[in-house]
């Protein structure tokens, strides 16, 4: 979609919300909206240290939106990506759930009937200005359950010194990637191409791979088609042209993990590799003049990228929908929602905000991953078997593109698996 196209969607909804549709929808029942409410608020945390903890950020939000909101306080509780979504896993189980989450995943919590949907929080003017992508990614049984909270879009990187020394130029297909990776090789590049397939985050990689074959890991009406013969073409391809040949470094894909994968590239180390917003922060602070396209296909670019979105949800256990609803709208506007993606070098999940970040010359190095996340495609969220079958990709995808690998086997395997996993909901 071409970033006139993409002004002319977020301004319709910007029309529309200015056309006064923003009461919020007051639901049913007797649940609180007088006397004095402490929201119980957990959130993961997406700094490094205890500089750029989220702590700090929902701290300013919850000190905002108390003085805005007299008689509704904010307890903050910021917890580490490892723990968090355990940690509220445990609380839910204890009967002692929190009032709202900003975590990984809302698909259980959905099924078990736990969650507000949107229409029972938000005002019309928070919920119309999620940009469709993500909502639909959100929703269980057509409701929306799982707000997105941030999002990020995938490119392939390269790297423009290692590619001027070698004479080539930016991959547009999967046989100019082989032969790039060729002519890195014969100049002792490290990694020609880093394929991390390791455990860490390889249904990601997995996903990029797909979508550029023409395939995916669910069909047109949503049933896992992991073994697809597109998804089996595609890593056969990687199997006998990329790792075959010698061109994905030292590391085997299957023992090679994103982190280390980052780390090489902002060290001058990797030619090419698929990429997010914040490690082309990270690249250019050590150095690297960090180039970036689309991501190749077997024909040409890819038509649609993959995304990757994080989930707020709202608890019933306490009773507090009208003040989680309130909550959650202040926190969905503009302000809030640019500084968080800001200061993360994330993107925005919301219409509006999208249109302000693309107007501001400051974030212009982020511009082609916005104007390619309303075309992305996500994980299949809304699915309760979508963790079972992460995890069965994390465990066996790297073995696909081993020497001796068989990848229809080892895609068949990982969907059986996910099947087994959907037909047990």
């Amino acid at each position: 979609m071409d970033r006139s196209v993409q002004r002319r969607l977020v301004g319709l909804t910007a029309v529309v919300a200015a056309l006064g549709m923003t009461a919020t929808l007051s639901g049913c029942g007797t649940e609180s909206g007088s006397g004095e409410v402490t929201l119980k608020f957990v959130a993961a945390d997406y700094g490094t240290g205890a500089e750029n903890t989220s702590e700090k950020y929902w701290d300013d939000v919850a000190g905002k939106f108390e003085k805005a909101n007299p008689g509704i306080k904010v307890d903050v509780n910021v917890l580490s990506w490892k723990d968090v979504d355990r940690e509220v896993a445990a609380m839910v189980k204890a009967g002692d759930a929190p009032d709202i989450a900003q975590i990984g995943a809302y698909a259980d919590y959905a099924s078990a009937g736990k969650l507000y949907n949107a229409d029972e929080m938000l005002a019309i003017r928070t919920s119309a200005n999620f940009l469709p992508s993500l909502s639909d990614a959100g929703k269980v049984d057509g409701e929306l359950y799982g707000l997105p909270f941030v999002a990020s879009t995938r490119l392939l990187f390269y790297n423009k010194e290692l590619f001027a020394k070698a004479g080539i130029d930016a991959p547009q297909t999967w046989d100019d990637i082989q032969s790039d990776a060729a002519a890195l090789k014969q100049r002792d590049v490290n990694y020609p191409f880093a394929l991390p397939l390791g455990p860490e985050e390889s249904q990601a990689e997995t996903m990029m791979w797909m979508l550029s074959g023409g395939g995916g890991y669910t069909d047109d009406v949503g049933s896992y088609s992991i073994d697809s013969p597109q998804n089996i073409a595609t890593f056969q391809w990687l199997k006998n042209n990329l790792v075959g040949k010698g061109l994905t470094g030292p590391v085997a894909p299957g023992k090679l993990d994103r982190a280390t994968a980052f780390d090489a590239f902002t060290k001058g180390q990797v030619g090419m590799l698929n990429g997010h917003p914040t490690l082309m922060q990270e690249a250019e602070k050590k150095g690297i003049d960090v180039g970036m396209v689309p991501l190749p296909g077997a024909n040409g670019p890819s038509k649609g990228s993959m995304g990757v979105a994080d989930w707020m949800m709202g608890f019933k256990e306490n009773g507090h929908r009208e003040e989680i609803g309130k909550f959650l709208d202040f926190a969905y506007t503009d302000d809030n929602v640019l500084a968080f993606a800001d200061q993360y070098d994330l993107l925005p999940v919301t219409g509006s905000a999208s249109e302000v970040m693309e107007a501001d010359e400051k974030y212009k190095a982020l511009y082609d991953f916005l104007e390619a996340l309303p075309n992305s495609q996500l994980y299949p969220f809304g699915k309760t078997s979508w963790a079972t079958a992460s995890e069965a990709i994390k465990e066996k995808i790297g073995s696909a593109v081993e020497p001796d690998g068989n990848p229809e086997g080892i895609l068949g395997q990982i969907s059986d698996e996910a099947r087994r996993a959907e037909a047990a909901e």
